[in-house]
């Protein structure tokens, strides 16, 4: 009975993806041309640094769409778990990103290379516009969606480099200062791994199948808790089955007796609605003591 709750289904980003990876292609394309014509190494450097963009979309994209998938035999859930593999990739990806920027950055510190030219402050500025742009496709669901997160994140950095090569190379052609163009890759740097941490946290955290950050594990056992003819629950379960998803086992005892199918589909409702847990599934048990057997494994916290 698990998910027609359609505020914790994934929303659909495919077009956002395939407009946003079109609009990258397009620009690694001419700025890599214009590398090749004006000899600039910063602009050839620039473009593949671009093309790790598309491989953060293309990562993202998959991840949203094998999480489609349905069930099969060996998959009972799906593929759901690959929008969470996703956004880990995406993370690492990005610090990957900040590796090679500080190390350039360190390199031009020692030996600033010579004022970069109008040409390369111009095809920036196209990056900037490219950049938040393809961002602002997905701003509507990174809150919601760690995978779109990590999409956003990985665009809105790179507008944020482009930015600084903008500003650093403007600042440059008033001051002469040379030195300014690796300090400004530094703070962008900075700013980056600022917002990367939470992506990284987060999605290791999922999957290692913590509590989605949404979801009160204390305020979901205070309910189960409070059910009608409920005395106590042990065993209680909530971990993540994609970056939107949620399920939950738990073991209700019930002196009484088997509440019946009403009360079951009553929980799942409830858990669905409040909590966003679209996959639930509980045990009952009487609290003669048989639960206490049945824990071969040594749990018998019956908190």
């Amino acid at each position: 009975m698990a998910a027609h709750h359609d505020h914790h289904a994934p929303a659909d980003f495919g077009r956002a993806f395939a407009i946003g990876t079109a609009l990258n292609l397009a620009f690694v394309a001419v700025e890599g041309a214009a590398g090749f014509l004006t000899d600039s190494v910063a602009l050839l450097a620039d473009a593949g640094h671009n093309l790790s963009d598309v491989l953060g979309l293309l990562v993202a994209w998959g991840g949203a769409e094998l999480a489609k998938r349905p069930a099969s035999k060996r998959f009972t859930y799906g593929l759901r778990g690959s929008s969470i593999l996703a956004a880990l990739a995406n993370a690492l990806l990005l610090l990957v990103a900040v590796g090679a920027i500080t190390l350039e950055a360190v390199q031009r510190l020692g030996a600033p290379p010579p004022i970069q030219g109008g040409a390369v402050m111009a095809v920036a500025g196209v990056g900037i516009v490219i950049n938040t742009a393809t961002a602002l496709l997905f701003a509507r669901g990174h809150k919601h969606d760690l995978n779109i997160r990590g999409a956003y994140l990985h665009m809105a950095a790179d507008a944020a480099v482009s930015a600084g090569v903008v500003i650093g190379g403007g600042l440059i052609l008033l001051t002469g200062n040379a030195w300014i163009d690796p300090a400004i890759s530094l703070v962008i740097v900075a700013v980056i791994l600022w917002s990367t941490w939470g992506l990284l946290t987060e999605s290791l955290g999922l999957a290692l199948g913590m509590v989605p950050p949404r979801i009160d594990a204390d305020r979901v056992r205070a309910a189960l808790e409070s059910l009608p003819g409920v005395t106590r629950i042990h065993d209680l379960h909530i971990w993540p089955m994609s970056t939107t998803e949620a399920a939950l086992t738990a073991h209700l005892v019930i002196p009484e007796g088997h509440p019946g199918d009403a009360f079951l589909i009553d929980l799942q409702h409830r858990l669905a609605h409040d909590f966003g847990i679209d996959h639930t599934t509980v045990q009952i048990e009487l609290g003669n003591g048989a639960e206490c057997r049945m824990h071969g494994n040594g749990d018998h916290r019956h908190d």
